[in-house]
């Protein structure tokens, strides 16, 4: 099956004795075993019948079931958001002594996640310049644990070149870790570009409109024991499963998926286009368009789509608050690829408790915009947001 079948006709684990065609919401906190032997099969991880709800639901193993249909991976946990898979993942693979390396330009809670939460377990960030291959080498040693990046980052809009990285991490023995986020994992396969542990927020494309809160960490087998100490350990020490209505709600957003998608990258790239011709747009940042610098990569990389990410500059930080103020249509908030346009400040809101010398550093400009592009009509979008520009 092609993977926008796979998303609506993945199988249920068992019959369902009423044939419902959606897996139903097993809200409920324990299940009852019909004797000893299979009960301690189950605790032990060695069956794949639910125990207790706090790591194992059916209702979530379903949507990690069609998760791991569409990625081919060996293993997929839902955690209970985007942030509780990236640092259950990093605490699985770190410890104390170790560093991870990675970039300036990530999302605000990740950056404070790395250099704060974990500097104060004793695992260093050595943060550098990911496209450049060379700078990498020499970050990474013997304490290396991972090389962790945002596929295309965020607010940034940098693109890695993930074959590059994967061989330095295949060299030092150590996994590459990549939050996809930015692009669907159904338009690429990051397990053919040498990521070894794929992290989605799939409150974002996959909740199908921003319904939910949640998180995926994708693994692909080629870590080993990461798979085992994730399900042994982090889900059952730190307990941030999903729970079972959101799971309910990102499966049926995960059938609609490739057709939401399709739509907002086409409209991010019209939209782009667009906002160029408008005079007090002083540059629209949008990997989609081919004079972007990272055109080329992202397009061999992630397919012919750009993303629903896009940011504009405007002249000062009080024309961004202007502008802020002034729309209509879009909407003033946060997250990404809802079906609503979004637009934000992010240097005075994600980013907003960092230094002004920590945001030149992340390159975080206050003169930066980060738009969201959503399913209404692209010349909504744009009149709204020419508006709104206006003096």
């Amino acid at each position: 099956m092609k993977k926008e079948t796979k998303a609506i006709h993945t199988a249920y684990q068992e019959n369902d004795p009423y044939g419902a065609l959606a897996m139903p919401v097993y809200h409920c906190a324990a299940y009852e075993f019909p004797n000893a032997a299979e009960m301690i099969e189950s605790f032990c991880n060695r069956s794949n019948k639910p125990d207790y709800s706090r790591v194992t639901n059916p209702t979530v193993i379903y949507f990690e079931n069609k998760v791991k249909a569409l990625t081919e991976a060996d293993n997929v946990i839902a955690f209970s958001s985007g942030m509780a898979a990236i640092s259950n993942a990093l605490i699985c693979l770190s410890a104390a002594g170790k560093n991870i390396v990675s970039s300036q330009h990530m999302f605000g809670n990740t950056y404070a996640f790395l250099n704060s939460t974990l500097a104060r377990f004793n695992v260093e960030t050595k943060l550098c310049d990911l496209t450049n291959i060379d700078e990498v080498e020499k970050n990474v040693d013997e304490n290396t644990c991972c090389i962790y990046l945002e596929i295309v980052t965020n607010p940034q809009l940098e693109v890695a070149d993930l074959g590059q990285l994967a061989a330095v991490a295949k060299r030092f023995n150590i996994p590459l870790v990549a939050d996809t986020t930015a692009i669907p994992f159904t338009e690429f396969e990051a397990k053919k570009l040498g990521v070894d542990i794929e992290i989605v927020s799939s409150t974002k494309y996959l909740s199908g409109g921003g319904t939910s809160i949640g998180g995926l960490v994708i693994d692909y087998g080629t870590c080993p024991g990461f798979g085992k100490r994730m399900k042994q350990e982090m889900l059952l020490n730190l307990g941030a499963y999903m729970t079972p209505h959101v799971a309910y709600m990102q499966t049926l957003g995960l059938e609609t998926l490739d057709a939401r998608y399709r739509m907002q990258a086409g409209n991010a790239l019209e939209l782009a286009t667009r906002l160029r011709t408008v005079p007090e747009i002083c540059h629209v940042n949008y990997i989609g368009l081919p004079d972007n610098p990272y055109y080329e990569l992202s397009q061999r990389q992630f397919g012919p789509t750009g993303g629903a990410m896009l940011t504009i500059e405007l002249a000062d930080k009080e024309s961004c608050f202007s502008f802020i103020n002034r729309l209509k249509l879009v909407k003033r908030a946060t997250n990404l690829f809802d079906n609503r346009t979004l637009a934000i400040h992010p240097a005075s809101t994600i980013f907003g408790n960092f230094t002004e010398s920590q945001l030149q550093d992340m390159d975080v400009s206050d003169r930066i915009i980060r738009i969201s592009v959503g399913l209404e009509a692209v010349d909504d979008i744009f009149e709204d947001i020419q508006q709104a520009v206006k003096k």
